[in-house]
């Protein structure tokens, strides 16, 4: 009967016009992740300044994280969402003529305040249009447009940094701008996405999600996947291919795209199955997956191992994404959760500002193995974290959850499972 009705579901148009939307900022994320650390490099920095360069964009998102959770309480995912993607567009392009490492790490400090406006909002508009029932598809969807700009964005951006180094900024900046113009035109006109003004749907508190194991687990993992993907992978994959492996910077692209085109193969499958037997057992195997692939490439010394390695680990990281951030959605279920998803988002960033500094530093003063061993320990401790965790997901009631009137949520708090 379940399956059934699933199948009588259909994907919203305004879901496929977000996918599209992280297609092409997934692009010129891409172009910009390779050439980044040695654009850095090239004002003469350490290995551990290379590093906080990515760190000062994820420190930014995360300082900035709480204000974009409540702008979008205040004033809507779309205009948000919108505001978001320009700043980052302007900050990006920017970058392409700074003459100092320090107005460098400013822009990117300022790009990271809307990156944070940005990704925020969209996630809270994917959770608001996705059916219930299909959270783990819509949130497959979503990380796999992510995923496959990648695979295409960097080894476009390997190419460009053949040109110049600031030739993938200039690019992605354009590609941001595309992005704004596509969701601004399919959905001004769309009858699911209301206006703000018109909107009276309950806010979810977030100390209520705090008292959710559920949740609790999926901030562990976002902080390693933060810590691992957006961090250490970024800032140190490059300086390791070229420093340990002894390729040029080139390489880095295509390295970055192998570990994206890994996540690819699992995102939608996950996202799937996730929807049918639960998050919690493939974020578990995800997190084990990862913790054994971003290990184990700090020890390799060729070309064929490492590349062997970095599937194993983005293998890893596409069983896992669809699955715990559809596991946030099953906890904030129809509620505006604009400060539970912005608290999901920071924790991400918080390792994403960790990670590169302590691997830097790990790297310079002993080696790239302990580094890369260090990371995949963490998600090893994410997976302590999640074991005795509850599973979020709960078919039987999906269809009949109901949240609280506003005026109901003046005076009650939403009800707390007894199992949490």
């Amino acid at each position: 009967m379940v399956a059934t009705e699933d199948r009588a579901v259909t994907m919203p148009r305004e879901v496929w016009v977000l996918v599209g939307a992280n297609f092409v900022i997934a692009i010129g994320f891409g172009l910009v992740a390779p050439a980044l650390p040695s654009f850095a490099r090239s004002f003469e920095v350490s290995v551990t300044a290379a590093s906080i360069v990515v760190s000062a964009f994820a420190f930014a998102r995360l300082m900035f994280a709480p204000v974009s959770g409540r702008l979008v309480t205040r004033f809507g995912e779309r205009w948000v969402y919108l505001t978001g993607l320009s700043i980052v567009a302007v900050t990006t392009g920017a970058c392409a003529f700074v003459d100092t490492y320090w107005q460098l790490i400013v822009l990117r400090m300022l790009g990271g305040t809307g990156s944070t406006m940005f990704t925020v909002s969209g996630v809270a508009l994917l959770i608001h249009l996705a059916p219930p029932t299909m959270r783990g598809r819509a949130s497959g969807l979503w990380s796999t447009s992510f995923l496959l700009g990648n695979v295409a964005g960097p080894l476009v951006g390997g190419s460009l940094i053949m040109i110049s180094l600031r030739a993938p900024f200039l690019v992605y900046s354009a590609a941001l701008m595309v992005a704004v113009g596509l969701v601004w035109l399919l959905l001004r006109h769309s009858t699911k996405v209301k206006p703000f003004k018109d909107d009276s749907t309950v806010v979810f508190p977030l100390r209520q999600a705090f008292r959710d194991s559920g949740y609790r687990a999926a901030l562990a993992s976002s902080f390693v996947n933060g810590w691992a993907v957006f961090g250490v992978r970024v800032s140190l994959i490059p300086l390791f291919i070229t420093e340990v492996l002894r390729r040029d910077g080139t390489f880095a692209g295509t390295a970055l795209s192998v570990f994206a085109a890994a996540n690819v193969v699992t995102l939608l499958f996950s996202g799937r199955l996730s929807d049918r037997i639960g998050r919690k057992p493939l974020v578990l195997a995800g997190l084990l997956l990862s913790a054994a692939g971003t290990s184990w490439i700090g020890f390799t010394r060729t070309v064929p191992e490492f590349l062997i390695a970095t599937v194993v680990a983005g293998l890893g990281t596409g069983i896992l994404t669809p699955p715990a951030q559809a596991a946030v959605a099953d906890v904030i279920g129809t509620a505006r959760g604009g400060q539970v998803l912005a608290t999901y988002q920071m924790a991400a960033d918080v390792g994403a500002i960790l990670g590169p500094f302590v691997a830097g530093v790990l790297a310079d003063e002993f080696s790239f193995g302990l580094a890369f061993l260090v990371t995949g320990g963490l998600a090893v401790v994410a997976v302590l974290v999640w074991v005795p965790a509850r599973e979020t997901l709960n078919r039987g009631s999906a269809r009949t959850r109901r949240h609280p009137t506003p005026e109901e949520a003046v005076s009650v708090e939403l009800p707390c499972d007894p199992a949490r």
